[in-house]
Formats: C-alpha cells, structure tokens, sequence
C-alpha cells in the first residue's frame, strides 16, 4: 500500500558529491518526519540524517556539514545531497518515513537501499 523508492546512487570520486532522492507512493494521510539511514551488511546501521514535518533538521556527526536533507511535501519525496565525499562514506543507503496510514495510525516505512561507492 505504501512503498519508498530510492535513486541517485552510484560510484563516484572522493571529494564529489552525490544525490540521493526517495520518493513516497501510496495511500496514506500524511507523511511525518523522514530520514536516511546507512547499512553496511553485518555492521550496524547509521543515521545519518532526518527531516521533520516542518523542515526541522538533524545530522550525523559523521556527514554535519558535508550532507544536507530537503523534503518536498507536495511531491512527497526527500533528497540527500552528499558533498565532499569520502571513502567511508560508501554504503547502502535507505530512505526511512514515518507515515500516518490512517487516523492516528502511523508506520514506519523503508526504502529498497541505493548503494553509494566512494572511491579514494
């Protein structure tokens, strides 16, 4: 009923800049706060960076300054704009929204994952 796509991953040099877009589908009555997520397989997974209803903004201390998180409410969609990357950066990348499905009745929602390869 809800699905979250994601695009704009790929390889690209230290020092580049990426763009990550996810886009929300579906039925459901409002979108809450959005986020990305980074998931190397077998190691933890990392914030890295969410967006509230309203704009309101917070980073991890891994990308502050580097990354930035936009939303779109009337595309329903939520951008990544990765600058100054580095190697270590390289990961999957998921696209994470909380989403009232119905009256007062919210879900979490996930993204399929766009790899990110950074190369030195």
């Amino acid at each position: 009923q809800v699905q979250l796509v994601e695009s704009g991953g790929g390889l690209v040099q230290a020092g580049g800049s990426l763009r990550l877009s996810c886009a929300v589908s579906g039925t459901f009555r409002s979108i809450q706060t959005m986020a990305w997520y980074r998931h190397t397989p077998g190691l933890q997974r990392v914030l890295v960076a969410t967006i509230s209803r309203s704009g309101r903004t917070t980073y991890g201390d891994s990308v502050q300054g580097r990354f930035t998180i936009s939303r779109d409410n009337t595309k329903n969609t939520v951008e990544l704009q990765m600058d100054s990357l580095k190697p270590e950066d390289t990961d999957l990348y998921y696209c994470n929204a909380d989403i009232e499905v119905g009256v007062r009745h919210y879900i979490a929602y996930w993204g399929q994952g766009t790899q990110v390869n950074v190369s030195s």
